[in-house]
């Protein structure tokens, strides 16, 4: 990033302004994302707190953590600031750490299952450890869900827990206090958490920083399997850092986060053009386009003659900038030294900036077909999550009917397996925990969705959930892999049924972390191909070489790329993961 301010910088690049290449600009050219900020606040956080003489409390030696008790002779009475340095009240922290348990799956990435990667940058080792311990007793799960990465970290060496945060699915909340404040790349982090303040413009930016990074769509996902795209990162103020007016130089493209995205549209369509819509409109454009098909992106370029969203969104993000109007009015009035200053009026630059942004929607607003199809767009990507909504139980309970039929065709199943388990090969590799293969999985399928039986996965799995619904978790979606979860189930095999794609989604995330345990650490390109292969595996239930040949790896280079991405350990790691998957 280049930022000119002085003359003789201007007059080295003979007089030609270079221009600060500004967040606004980096996010609609989708170099970086954009971000929001959610606030927690309470009141210790705000006034600080008095605790009464006579008190017993714990004092902790800050080196040896060594505690003791003791009886306050004197009241105490602390100041915010000193917070987590001479005072640690475990309920502020608590409180925080309980809110945001409560709101970042409901408020902050609403219609999440797992908990976004977080960064909490906490004042100093004795507070990190305090949130960590708190952070894993309120959202009740073990070691590997939260860490502390600092200098002081003992046990796991910290560049491997960074290593880990970065690439596997756990840990999902990292404490730190300046260990990953700059230059390492967290791209799958989507929440950055201050629960301390900070004093220099330029570390509060490069801290902030850490949230910014655009992440391949599949590469996030085999990190945070339920999220669709990494579209922002949010800033969680629990110390009220980002209302200092001096620290930040960056702000959000979103300027009018309670106004739809239809209504928006409309008034950039139809009214006057601002700064603040164009703004807003140039956030709202980047994240859908994160969150497009492949098939809806080349249809956007079809209707527009070859651009992308975020050529619109950048395109307004240059009309709107005040440098580039400042600048470009100079020369339009003629006034090309930079050294003469030509000072406009604030009325000549409004009308310039007004016809600079009139300019900009033009072509925007003037595509019918594409102010048509983006609304359209917009709800294909999403879902909405009614939590407003109040309702009350009527009839709780499936009708006799219903049961009745549900326990016919869970007797039909059993009826299936029994008269087929020495015919078919399906079943007998069931019964005898042997290797699966796709084509006796599939004779199995044709054959059970013929009469006098005419079951399908679905069909099967809805009778089970009548029957037996704390055992059953998620919804079949009529895949023929489902039946390795029917038949196991049916075959007591496991305890719990779910889909197929679940329980390889979860083995695959254990085995990854135990291969790393062992020592074993895969690239970047590596995690990518195992990936697909266990996506594969979760449609076929087996993985081959000449699978390879097909998409999607004929598109990543075929077999050839993976054995050399992989070297003399392919066909093992193959197999490995096939067995592991499957078993």
């Amino acid at each position: 990033m280049i930022i000119l301010t002085l003359k003789s910088t201007i007059a080295f690049f003979n007089k030609n302004l270079v221009m600060e290449y500004t967040h606004e600009e980096a996010v609609s050219q989708n170099i970086n994302v954009d971000f929001t900020v959610y606030d927690i606040r309470t009141k210790i956080t705000k006034d600080g707190s008095v605790i009464p003489r006579g008190e017993t409390v714990q004092k902790r030696d800050k080196r040896t953590r060594h505690k003791r008790w003791e009886q306050l002779e004197d009241e105490v009475e602390y100041k915010p600031e000193q917070l987590d340095r001479d005072v640690v009240s475990k309920d502020q922290i608590r409180t925080i750490i309980r809110t945001f348990k409560e709101k970042v799956m409901t408020e902050i990435f609403p219609g999440r299952k797992h908990v976004p990667k977080t960064l909490i940058y906490a004042k100093d080792d004795n507070h990190a450890e305090e949130i960590v311990q708190i952070v894993r007793e309120e959202f009740d799960e073990g070691n590997d869900f939260a860490v502390k990465i600092t200098y002081k970290t003992e046990g796991e060496k910290p560049e491997n827990l960074i290593r880990q945060f970065r690439n596997d699915f756990y840990p999902r909340i990292a404490v730190t206090v300046d260990m990953i404040a700059t230059g390492t790349d967290i791209k799958p982090l989507e929440i950055v958490f201050f629960m301390r303040s900070v004093k220099s413009r330029n570390y509060f930016e490069q801290m902030k920083g850490r949230g910014v990074r655009v992440m391949r769509n599949d590469d996030f996902k085999a990190v945070t399997p339920d999220a669709m795209a990494k579209e922002r990162f949010v800033i969680i103020d629990a110390v009220g850092v980002t209302e200092i007016e001096e620290l930040s130089e960056t702000k959000p493209l979103e300027q009018n986060p309670s106004v739809t995205f239809e209504k928006l549209l409309k008034s950039v369509r139809f009214g006057k053009p601002t700064k603040e819509k164009l703004s807003s409109i140039a956030g709202r454009l980047v994240r859908l386009e994160k969150k497009l098909t492949e098939e809806q992106v080349k249809e956007v370029f079809e209707i527009t003659d070859g651009k992308k969203l975020s050529d619109f969104a950048h395109n307004f993000i240059v009309a709107i900038d005040e440098d580039r109007t400042l600048h470009n009015l100079r020369k339009e009035k003629g006034e090309e030294d930079i050294y003469l200053e030509y000072e406009p009026t604030q009325k000549e630059l409004n009308e310039y900036s007004e016809k600079r942004m009139i300019e900009a929607v033009k072509p925007f607003i003037g595509n019918a077909k594409l102010m048509e199809r983006l609304p359209e767009l917009k709800a294909e990507t999403e879902q909405i999550l009614d939590d407003v909504s109040v309702d009350e139980v009527i009839t709780a309970g499936y009708s006799p009917v219903a049961t009745e039929k549900a326990k016919g065709i869970v007797k039909s199943f059993k009826e299936f397996i029994e008269k087929n388990k020495d015919e078919l090969d399906a079943l007998q590799l069931l019964y005898n925990n042997k290797k699966l293969h796709w084509k006796d999985l599939k004779e199995l399928a044709e054959k059970i969705k013929t009469p006098p039986y005419c079951l399908t996965p679905i069909k099967i799995w809805q009778a089970y959930k009548q029957l037996e619904v704390s055992k059953v978790h998620g919804l079949s979606k009529n895949k023929i892999a489902d039946f390795v979860s029917l038949l196991k189930f049916e075959l007591k095999k496991v305890n719990q049924l779910e889909p197929f794609t679940d329980t390889v989604d979860k083995r695959f995330s254990k085995w990854l972390s135990e291969q790393r345990r062992t020592g074993v650490d895969f690239t970047q390109e590596q995690l990518n191909w195992l990936e697909k292969m266990k996506n594969h595996i979760a449609e076929s239930v087996e993985l081959s070489a000449e699978d390879f040949e097909y998409a999607p790896f004929d598109q990543m280079g075929g077999l050839g790329k993976a054995s050399k991405v992989f070297g003399n350990k392919f066909n093992e790691i193959m197999e490995k993961l096939t067995r592991e998957l499957v078993a």
